[in-house]
């Protein structure tokens, strides 16, 4: 097969793949149609729940959510509602993630098939397929367990003991030496293991320790897919010993068993990964949100599609780096410091000058992924690594603009933003397909440029004594993005820009309970400060007002660069998270809130609303208005 032959190929499973995730969005289509007999899949979910004797559009949106867009905070809420204990809600959440699980492993099948039956691609690349598959079904089991004994039980054994204190819990890990030690023997920002309790003493131990039977499982999966590539030739990319390399020292690093080998182990993984540049780019153990005390890096594992129509198509990269530049020499930085800085400021720059960028769709997925998938991600996380080989940026678009055109239109939106700035809005997703793409790679994927800015190998290790590093990141890197279009600006632009802002912003307060995605909403918070801080928002007599006149726009402007120096140095003087947090929230009752007290009001407000009609649907507006 030749590589023009080889690259239809992969354009014939993208469609694919685009058409099987279009059909499964269409239940959120069948239900604003009330097909009712269409949605059997959710029937079925419901009663694996118990949940169907009730079962309404509420149960079955959120259902639909959890099955669709993989997320379960709109099914806790049901949960919460119907007055279900928290161990009545653990349970219902692991037997919703097996249904999802069963739901998704089925679908990956379908791809293999179609695949093998159509004689796609060449039978190395049929072999990534079926291996990354095999070794999904096995790390699914493993996160399972992982799960169970981190958050819903080490965890909350640490939260009651510490009387939900999060600094103390730091303090306690830090100086029992319950966090792993990485590479120049320094505490590391995440950690490769678990603690176990023994005699009311925590020990760590290693994934393998803990979790045995799962490990040695994926472990054996790996042989067995290691085996298969080896009997192939790439004839295409010429990367076989590469994935073979890349695999043997995943093998190498879920068999680890010395706590503090691990942290190098896997940076191994990570170099090994960083020399694949084909466009199947497998995802493997990366990312650490879950797990808020120790970072447990969770048990991620996937295969991402390269979009074979489109590639660097971003400008946005320009843009970040002229940003970063001009920022720089317009802080206010002390003398003594400067050469301090200069060394940050060049270990960011030359990791943006590595960046590898992937428009690419989530083709198979597995384990953690189960719980969300990500719009966009930069990795490896490991800067020592970054240092030597850059990361990696994958982007969904297109993934993420069809999620997007299939949610369903909801009360709560209507009831805060109003009929007319949500007429705006839906127009814009539904009839400016070209600008919305503009508006993704300023915001996302500027967002994860963002990350690597103001940064060097140690930066997280030391912002992070008591354990708000994330939730500050966030924030840093959403704005990294909008400040290097306020730099540049494009005029057509602007007003979705802002719109996108408001948006993003509002919305996250509905995460305010849910642990996994903290970091985003303390995010959307700080810019609640500034769109409250500029009159774009204001909110009197239960009613929130949206200004988005030029002088409020210029304001807002002006904020987010002055609070972006602020940000920047914080972080070149690498000053705990916690400093900066302050200066903007407060926690009460173990919930980060808004310091300003109006805007407190207004999370309280729509909160409130999220909790009692969140999962409500709108008719007053259909999408056909818009089609």
């Amino acid at each position: 097969m030749n590589k023009d032959m080889f690259i239809k190929d992969i354009k014939t499973i993208y469609t694919y793949i685009s058409k099987q995730k279009y059909n499964i969005n269409q239940l959120f289509t069948h239900l604003e149609k009330n097909n009712i007999s269409k949605l059997t899949i959710i029937d079925k979910l419901a009663s694996k729940l118990d949940l169907e004797k009730n079962i309404d559009d509420k149960v079955r949106l959120a259902l639909i959510n959890r099955i669709v867009n993989l997320r379960d905070d709109s099914l806790i809420q049901i949960l919460k509602n119907s007055d279900k204990s928290n161990k009545e809600i653990v349970d219902i959440k692991e037997k919703a993630y097996n249904f999802v699980k069963d739901f998704w492993h089925n679908q990956h099948q379908d791809i293999i098939n179609f695949i093998n039956e159509n004689n796609l691609l060449t039978p190395f690349y049929r072999k990534i397929f079926e291996g990354v598959y095999n070794v999904g079904i096995k790390m699914s089991n493993l996160h399972i367990s992982w799960n169970r004994h981190i958050i819903e039980n080490i965890n909350k054994e640490l939260i009651k003991k510490f009387d939900n204190n999060q600094e103390k819990i730091f303090k306690y890990l830090r100086n029992n030496n319950l966090l792993d030690i990485g590479h120049n023997n320094q505490e590391c920002d995440r950690c490769y293991s678990a603690l176990i309790e023994d005699n009311n003493i925590y020990k760590s131990k290693t994934y393998i320790e803990i979790f045995k039977k799962e490990t040695i499982d994926v472990i054996d999966t790996f042989e067995e897919f290691i085996s298969s590539l080896i009997e192939e030739d790439d004839d295409i990319y010429n990367q076989k010993w590469e994935y073979i390399l890349y695999l043997q020292s995943l093998i190498k690093a879920f068999s680890q068993k010395d706590v503090n080998k691990s942290v190098n182990d896997w940076s191994i993984v990570d170099q090994n990964w960083m020399k694949i540049n084909t466009p199947f780019q497998i995802g493997h153990p990366l990312e650490y949100y879950e797990d808020h005390f120790r970072k447990a890096v969770a048990i991620e594992w996937d295969l991402r599609l390269q979009n074979p129509n489109i590639q660097n198509s971003n400008k946005t990269l320009t843009n970040i780096k002229t940003m970063f530049k001009y920022i720089f020499e317009n802080l206010n930085i002390n003398e003594n410091k400067i050469e301090e800085y200069n060394k940050i400021f060049d270990f960011s720059q030359k990791s943006l000058n590595k960046i590898q960028l992937y428009l690419s769709t989530p083709a198979m997925f597995f384990g953690a992924c189960f719980n969300g998938l990500f719009s966009a991600q930069v990795v490896p996380n490991d800067e020592i690594v970054s240092k030597k080989e850059g990361k990696k940026i994958f982007a969904f678009n297109e993934n993420i603009l069809q999620s997007t055109k299939s949610k369903p239109f909801l009360k709560l939106s209507k009831e805060i933003f109003g009929q007319k700035f949500l007429t705006q809005e839906r127009n814009f997703l539904f009839k400016e397909e070209k600008k919305w793409y503009e508006i993704y790679d300023i915001t996302t994927i500027g967002h994860e440029y963002g990350h690597i800015l103001w940064c060097d190998e140690y930066s997280e290790t030391i912002m992070n004594k008591t354990g708000n590093f994330k939730n500050i990141e966030e924030f840093k890197a959403t704005t990294s993005g909008l400040v290097s279009f306020f730099l540049n600006e494009k005029e057509d632009l602007k007003k979705h820009i802002l719109n996108d802002t408001i948006k993003r912003a509002i919305s996250l307060i509905a995460w305010q309970r849910v642990n996994e995605v903290l970091p985003y909403y303390c995010e959307g918070l700080i810019h609640l400060e500034g769109l409250f801080n500029s009159k774009i928002l204001n909110f009197d007599n239960n009613q929130l007002q949206i200004d988005t006149s030029n002088n409020n726009y210029k304001n807002l402007k002006n904020w987010y660069i002055n609070i972006y120096k602020k940000l920047a140095l914080h972080y070149l003087d690498k000053k705990d998270a916690k400093i900066f947090l302050d200066d903007y929230l407060i926690k009460q009752n173990g919930y980060f809130l808004p310091k300003n007290q109006n805007i407190r009001d207004f999370v309280d407000f729509y909160y409130t609303k999220y909790e009692k009609i969140g999962q409500e649907l709108d008719n007053s507006d259909k999408k056909e208005n818009y089609i």
